[in-house]
């Protein structure tokens, strides 16, 4: 494909593979960040998939610095890459935006309102009454989808203002009550679900 002029050249060792060396690093790095996130949701279809082109990445750009061990800008471009992959994973991720979450909302004032307003939006919520250390308070708590997440925010912001909350990321939940879907589209879902694993 290449000659091997070309191949032992300035422009090809100290441009070219460097920059292909830091591409390679930017995919495999990325590639890692989402697997692991899939690892940590159980997910044993995708992850092992994501991890044979992870590694079949890595082994070329690897492979091609134990080339070149005398290239600076061939281990410059490594490092790079693997800082880049980090940041570009990351934000991969935010936008897939995959899982569920728990958001636990501890209010002092009388949480009515935001709780109507919730199940009016779809929201499953459980309430507990509980002792704070001044007074009474409020505990809702509301399963998410995690692209739900700043919505349900905006939401408690707006009825509850000063309301204390948590969020924390869930595995599993033994039954779906997410927001944006009525009792009718989530029956007709299920249904529709069931009928294809009948005619599998």
């Amino acid at each position: 494909m290449f000659s091997d002029e070309f191949l032992t050249s300035d422009t090809f060792t100290y441009i070219i593979l460097p920059l292909l060396i830091f591409l390679a690093r930017i995919s495999d790095v990325s590639i890692g960040t989402i697997r692991i996130i899939f690892v940590s949701k159980g997910n044993k279809i995708i992850a092992p998939f994501l991890g044979f082109f992870e590694v079949l990445i890595w082994v070329f750009a690897i492979s091609n610095i134990l080339q070149h061990l005398n290239n600076i800008y061939a281990f410059i471009a490594y490092a790079a890459g693997f800082a880049t992959g980090n940041y570009i994973g990351m934000k991969i991720e935010e936008r897939l935006a995959l899982g569920i979450s728990l958001i636990r909302i501890i209010t002092k004032r009388e949480a009515t309102e935001l709780i109507k307003v919730m199940h009016e939006k779809g929201y499953g919520t459980t309430v507990v009454d509980a002792k704070g250390r001044d007074n009474e308070v409020n505990v809702i708590y509301t399963i998410v989808k995690r692209k739900d997440i700043e919505s349900t925010i905006e939401l408690i912001k707006t009825y509850n203002p000063n309301a204390f909350y948590t969020i924390e990321d869930i595995r599993y939940v033994s039954h779906e009550n997410f927001p944006h879907y009525s009792r009718r589209e989530r029956v007709r879902f299920f249904e529709l679900f069931s009928a294809w694993r009948k005619g599998k």
